[in-house]
């Protein structure tokens, strides 16, 4: 198997696997305790600290080890949250967050508070001005990833964080998915990361509260950690989150530009090399090992168990391998293609020959799943197109009851019979069908002409009205 889901989770580090036994055996007392055991726990604990403070850009103090990179987002975010209650109770998230601050967000909701979200553009990056002009002075604190995580576009933390400091807002950074690769810029105020993003052990995350920050710990709190997270510390996996933290920041220049160039041939070949496929993501801020793309006509679980029979572990943000079958908020947000969607992240150490392996496979298993989905339902919608009459106003295609990618297939399959003109009537109750119709036709430069609500019919189902424009 060729792993190709760094993005995810890295593959563990040999640095990480021998700081961690190293600890183990030397560091498994009580670090708070005056004994020769505690006061050799704590010397590990705090050269953990030290060197992992030295690479984000912050003091040894103003850093917290937590049980997951989740967990230091949400007490970033409650720990802020209740510091600044009296400044008010808005939070100011970006529309393509992380779940874990939109699963924060709604909590914080649901005890009386706001929310308010920037929206990115298309490649799913936000602006500095859009950042501006929703800073209020209600705003107790606003949340930014470094990158995103589903499909690698860069975020202007800098000058965000410029914007939150002039307006006296603490800005919180998701920089799980940059972390490995340079510290984050700007006068930011908090940041939180996650060990097993760069091969470190899981269950190791990082909370940075930078001195000057108003913060109160959300939950009952000890003398550990500064109060932030309380407990007996992972001393071994906290070593070792440190340990390969300072291994992979040393290759990471390196890593950086042959990864990037690695991107970038995949970037240019799958859409010259698979018909109808759609990069998404900044072409130029982006991660250097993460490269998204949608396939249309396509089914994204398909694909990867497809991808998976060939050798290939990779991921995807469609909504076909979501358990709730809803679109991913990410693409969602950023408004392109949901069906389909292939997230490819490369480990460090990815080979040419794997890359190119990849780029042969994939045209065959995209084409093997298209040819799947075609046949169902296919023969009786093109026969009710050539039976329709050539005046009529609208023609009407029927997919209610029917999963992504379905909808969008059964219009691909109408227009072509009906002359430039003329409109189709999609019926569907698939929510990804909101996203993917618009997105459709965008990509074939169709005219997308809105959705109607067919409440009769259910509390998802829409017509979507697409008119031929060639």
């Amino acid at each position: 198997m060729t792993y190709f889901d760094a993005a995810s989770s890295a593959p563990p580090h040999p640095v990480a696997r021998e700081a961690f036994l190293a600890a183990w055996e030397e560091g498994w007392a009580d670090p708070a305790r005056l004994h020769r055991e505690g006061r050799r726990a704590r010397l590990l604990l705090d050269a953990a600290r030290e060197g992992t403070a030295d690479l984000l850009g912050c003091r040894p103090d103003e850093l917290s080890f937590t049980t997951s990179g989740t967990r230091a987002l949400h007490t970033a975010i409650a720990g802020s949250g209740a510091a600044r209650r009296r400044v008010g109770r808005r939070l100011l998230v970006s529309a393509v967050e992380h779940s874990a601050v939109l699963h924060s967000a709604e909590t914080h909701r649901a005890a009386g508070g706001t929310v308010a979200e920037v929206a990115p553009d298309r490649t799913g990056r936000t602006a500095v001005a859009d950042w501006t002009a929703a800073l209020t002075p209600d705003t107790a604190l606003a949340v930014l990833q470094s990158a995103n995580h589903e499909v690698g576009t860069e975020q202007p933390v800098e000058g965000v964080a410029e914007a939150c400091a002039a307006g006296g807002v603490p800005l919180l950074v998701d920089a799980a998915q940059s972390v490995p690769w340079a510290a984050v810029p700007g006068r930011w105020s908090l940041l939180a990361a996650s060990a097993h993003k760069w091969g470190g052990p899981g269950g190791v995350g990082l909370l940075v509260v930078r001195k000057g920050t108003r913060f109160a710990p959300p939950e009952p709190h000890d003398e550990r950690e500064a109060g932030r997270a309380p407990g007996f510390p992972a001393l071994p996996a906290v070593v070792a989150a440190a340990a390969s933290l300072r291994a992979v920041r040393a290759d990471a220049a390196t890593e950086d530009a042959r990864l990037r160039a690695l991107v970038r041939l995949v970037r240019e070949r799958v859409p010259r090399e698979v018909p109808d496929t759609w990069v998404v993501g900044h072409p130029e801020h982006r991660l250097p090992h993460v490269v998204t793309f949608s396939c249309l006509y396509a089914d994204g679980e398909a694909l990867l168990d497809g991808l998976d029979r060939e050798g290939f572990s990779v991921s995807s943000g469609s909504s076909c391998t979501s358990s709730t079958l809803t679109p991913s908020h990410v693409l969602r947000a950023m408004g392109v293609l949901s069906e389909g969607n292939v997230r490819v992240s490369l480990p460090r150490g990815t080979t040419d020959a794997e890359v190119e392996r990849f780029l042969t496979v994939l045209p065959r298993v995209v084409a093997g799943v298209r040819d799947r989905l075609a046949g169902p339902g296919g023969a009786a919608s093109a026969a009710a197109v050539a039976d329709a009459d050539p005046a009529a106003a609208e023609v009407e295609v029927d997919a209610l009851g029917r999963r992504c990618p379905i909808p969008v297939i059964e219009l691909a399959k109408a227009l072509p019979g009906l002359p430039v003109g003329s409109v189709v009537r999609v019926l569907a109750d698939d929510s990804a069908a909101r996203l993917d119709v618009p997105a459709w036709c965008e990509m074939r430069g169709q005219e997308y002409l809105g959705e109607e609500p067919l409440a009769d019919v259910g509390p998802t189902a829409a017509a979507y009205r697409v008119r031929r424009s060639h």
